[in-house]
């Protein structure tokens, strides 16, 4: 049997920039590989998987080695190798990570990233690129963390990326971290929206644990496709309950909320809470200081027990304050997984 080898699992490493931010390039979310100049030895759509890079050391295929990653071949010419990717959806940037973990003697020594704006068709050869990071060296089987720096380019919405590396070589994965950017201007205050929904703005700020899967797949699209597509805690052995702090796409007020606990059986939470506040001044990160504050925001939903593998529902009746809100707080007891929470209301 083949050893698969993981690349290290970041944790509490991941530098600043990317608090309160999801990943735009996640193939989970939706990106695509539109077009890459090389892929002989491994396809750039694999550079968007959502878990860690692998390496199989007896792993190989038709045309050598396989990686885990986007990897074209050696080029005996001038030039360069670049790809093209679909964002996930239209967002701002704050950062990369541009990983070649298990790329050792065949990752690139450099790259840079240019973005544009396209609500409509894909670039052509006649797109008009920006440049948003320029050339920073890399190097083996390492992530390697980018701010943008540029105010500017950092309120710029983007759709589209194209990351090129010199001259040739291996990309594990390509994360883009950002938040996502939705026209508020379009729903009317009259219609129902999921505040919360990733695709609208929605992001998880801060969390107690996420030892099997980020908060922020709460807030993804559609049912969980399994148990590892939500958010998930490791089993408490102590007291306390597990939380997490979300960020509303938009100001509104609450009608409805939804807990599906899909795929979740001998794991879930024996029950759930929610609170919120109204914050309009905050957009950043939670520091230890706000954490302890959510804790007493206003009641939304009082306790309500859970069932395994459920969509539970939870409308205006049992709803103890509608908001505004701007941010809010969803606490599961004692531990466990939950797929979906989605916050439907109307914005303020």
């Amino acid at each position: 049997m083949n050893e698969i080898i993981k690349s290290s699992d970041l944790g509490a490493d991941l530098p600043d920039f990317t608090n309160g931010t999801i990943n735009l390039a996640s193939a989970r979310l939706g990106a695509k590989a539109l077009y890459s100049t090389d892929e002989f030895f491994a396809p750039l759509e694999r550079m968007l998987a959502d878990d860690p890079a692998v390496f199989i050391p007896d792993k190989y295929d038709d045309n050598g080695k396989w990686m885990d990653g986007w990897e074209s071949r050696r080029k005996r010419v001038s030039g360069h190798d670049w790809g093209v990717i679909k964002l996930a959806m239209p967002g701002r940037i704050f950062g990369f990570d541009i990983d070649t973990s298990h790329f050792t003697g065949n990752y690139p020594p450099q790259a840079s990233v240019e973005a544009i704006c396209m609500e409509d068709g894909e670039p052509d050869d006649n797109a008009d690129w920006v440049e948003i990071l320029g050339r920073t060296d890399l190097g083996p089987s390492q992530h390697h963390f980018r701010t943008i720096d540029d105010h500017a380019m950092r309120s710029r919405v983007w759709t589209h990326l194209r990351l090129h590396i010199y001259p040739d070589g291996g990309v594990a994965r390509l994360r883009v971290y950002g938040a996502a950017h939705f026209d508020w201007d379009k729903v009317t205050p009259e219609e129902e929206v999921d505040l919360a929904y990733v695709f609208h703005g929605g992001r998880a700020l801060a969390w107690s644990d996420a030892h099997f899967g980020a908060p922020e797949r709460l807030l993804g699209p559609g049912r969980g496709v399994n148990m590892g597509d939500g958010w998930e805690t490791a089993r408490r052995r102590g007291p306390g309950h597990d939380w997490a702090v979300l960020k509303l796409g938009h100001a509104g007020t609450l009608g409805r909320v939804v807990v599906d606990t899909a795929h979740f059986k001998g794991n879930y939470p024996d029950s759930c809470d929610l609170l919120g506040a109204y914050l309009p001044d905050h957009s950043g990160g939670f520091d230890d200081a706000d954490v302890a504050a959510s804790a007493e925001w206003t009641p939304i939903l009082s306790a309500q027990k859970l069932q395994m593998d459920h969509i539970h529902e939870f409308e205006k009746g049992q709803i103890e304050a509608k908001g505004p809100f701007t941010h809010v707080r969803f606490n599961i007891h004692p531990d466990g997984g939950v797929s979906r929470l989605r916050l439907f209301g109307n914005k303020a």
